[in-house]
């Protein structure tokens, strides 16, 4: 379906474990980013009150999700350089693992051809940052539930997982880059 890069570079785990903010350290240093699909679907269908809301309609939600991560994909292509990216298509296979959803067809498809570098940056439950806010809506055991249905998803689709440490931000993109370059 779409060849194998090893540019793209996916930084995954629970909830509130830095992200984000590693993700936006990443786009301040001149690399490029995407940014992730839940927290903008959920801004999205929270401004016109719509039903794809995690905790509305969760299938619904990962089909969203699934078609952001897709064109994530696809656009990175036209990105120069190694190119970050804020959760990845197998993502949306672990979040509906995690809520007991089936996984379709379609998502199982889409998770084995969209491929990312082989090693993964997983980034591990960190309680001392750990916050929830209207978008966030997840709970610490949640959270920890993420992080290890990612960690089994991620390596299912034969990737190796490197944990981030819990440094400061600038410690960790030392930590990413020295791993990447």
């Amino acid at each position: 379906m779409i060849p194998d890069t090893d540019r793209f570079h996916v930084l995954t785990g629970g909830p509130g474990s830095g992200k984000t903010t590693l993700i936006d350290a990443l786009a301040t240093a001149g690399h490029s980013t995407t940014s992730e699909a839940g927290r903008g679907i959920i801004r999205d269908q929270m401004a016109i009150d719509g039903p794809a809301l995690p905790w509305r309609d969760p299938a619904l939600f990962a089909e969203l999700m699934l078609s952001w991560e897709m064109r994530s994909h696809a656009m990175a292509s036209a990105l120069p350089g190694p190119v970050f990216f804020d959760r990845g298509v197998p993502d949306v296979v672990g979040y509906l693992r995690l809520g007991g959803l089936p996984v379709p067809a379609h998502v199982e498809q889409a998770a084995r051809g969209y491929r990312y570098a082989k090693t993964v940056f997983i980034l591990p439950h960190w309680p001392e940052i750990f916050a929830r806010d209207s978008e966030r809506r997840q709970d610490e055991d949640e959270a920890r539930r993420t992080h290890a249905s990612m960690v089994v998803t991620y390596a299912g689709y034969g990737h190796e997982l490197v944990e981030v440490p819990r440094l400061p931000v600038a410690e960790r993109l030392r930590f990413v880059l020295d791993r990447v370059e």
